[in-house]
């Protein structure tokens, strides 16, 4: 972001600025069951209403069929939680997103004041970035911020569409989020330790590869280990492994070592005969993994040597979890490692929704540096590309 604009290079006051946010929050019965994302977009807002601007609130929430208002899709529960928390009125517009009445709204709005529109994706035109629905969104605004870090992956109307019409800045949670982690890919403290876990290597190939540029130490988890073991060799019995990337796992291998990058994988697993709680258990070496039953956990020996690299090290990235955590029997391993990154004292990044939900669910999130609030962008920038949000803002003048 250090070449982007932000809201504090732009004279917002009096202007109506159209802020799009990720209020993408679980609900439950229409309540807010987790509302750091709401939490997170606070500075940026507070600092709008300030310095004077008529803001108008804009955002996605879960995967509506689009087209029609659907009530359980409602930004009502966002809104309602954000007039608590800001301690001032929200108005929520109904009706068409863009229309004529939202317009007028718009142009009603007094100094200071907020409004929010209803769901975006209530609109076909959203996730299709088109351009009737762009320049309808663009004509609520004087000027556009980008908030919302966790959408900014989308080449949607709202993150790359309006920026094409009106002066567009980040926000300061999109700045925090992107300088962040472009700090930690360029200028690591070392050593650097990354910990991948998930189910696929296809969908950690990128960041794999990115960082075995960068890191000094890249450690594996999750079901993707197996396809790890597989490339060495190993029967992995009834685990899941993706046959198709043996050969780019050995690939990585060998390109880690040729590097000098250590790439650890595990030496025992805790499998079981069936995925399900109840199952019968066995922690097993690598070499002794029963033809019928499937790895679900990393096991105690290999916790307690990634937790000893973690530990001593200087910047520490997780993305992952090392197992099928949201089971008891399963959950060892993932919360030796989120352990021992909250014992880090070095500089420690969590990134992706699975590990954030792990570190918080074994208490130790405010043991942590940084928590991202995107998976699916942080993952592309950790894979080392650009995210389309970011790259329609407005350059800084050299």
């Amino acid at each position: 972001m250090k070449n982007k604009k932000t809201i504090e290079d732009v004279d917002v006051a009096g202007k109506r600025v159209l802020v799009r946010v990720d209020f993408n929050v679980p609900l439950y019965e229409g309540i807010v069951m987790d509302d750091t994302r709401i939490r997170e977009a606070l500075p940026t807002l507070r600092y709008l209403i300030e310095h004077k601007a008529r803001v108008i609130i804009a955002s996605h929430l879960g995967r509506p069929a689009g087209g029609m208002f659907e009530s359980q899709f409602s930004m009502m529960p966002a809104a309602m939680r954000l007039i608590q928390l800001l301690g001032q009125p929200v108005t929520l517009l109904g009706g068409p997103i863009a229309g004529e009445q939202a317009l007028s709204a718009s142009l009603a709005l007094k100094d200071g004041e907020v409004m929010m529109l209803e769901n975006l994706r209530f609109n076909k035109g959203e996730k299709r970035n088109d351009l009737a629905f762009v320049r309808k969104l663009a004509a609520l605004c004087d000027i556009y911020v980008d908030d919302a870090f966790g959408a900014s992956h989308r080449a949607h109307a709202s993150i790359a569409g309006v920026p094409q019409f009106v002066p567009s800045v980040g926000g300061f949670l999109l700045a925090k989020e992107v300088n962040t982690l472009n700090k930690m890919l360029e200028d690591p403290k070392r050593p650097f330790t990354a910990i991948l876990g998930g189910s696929k290597v296809s969908d950690k190939i990128g960041i794999i590869d990115n960082l075995i540029e960068i890191a000094d130490t890249v450690i594996i988890g999750g079901a993707m280990c197996f396809t790890f073991l597989a490339a060495q060799g190993h029967s992995v019995g009834t685990s899941k492994m993706e046959e198709d990337m043996v050969e780019t796992a050995k690939g990585m291998l060998e390109r880690a070592k040729a590097k000098g990058v250590r790439l650890m994988i595990p030496t025992d697993v805790v499998c079981a005969d069936m995925f399900a709680e109840g199952a019968r258990t066995l922690v097993c070496g690598v070499d002794a993994i029963p033809s019928d039953m499937m790895g679900l956990d990393i096991g105690p020996e290999t916790t307690a040597a990634y937790a000893e690299v973690i530990e001593a090290s200087a910047t520490v990235l997780w993305n992952g979890p090392m197992g099928v955590f949201e089971f008891p029997s399963f959950e060892a391993g993932t919360k030796g490692v989120a352990q021992a990154v909250a014992a880090c004292s070095g500089e420690t990044v969590i990134g992706g929704g699975d590990s954030v939900a792990a570190i918080k669910k074994f208490g130790l999130a405010d043991q942590v540096s940084f928590i991202s609030t995107g998976g699916g962008a942080s993952m592309q920038l950790l894979e080392g590309k650009e995210l389309p949000g970011v790259a329609a803002l407005d350059d800084k003048e050299v």
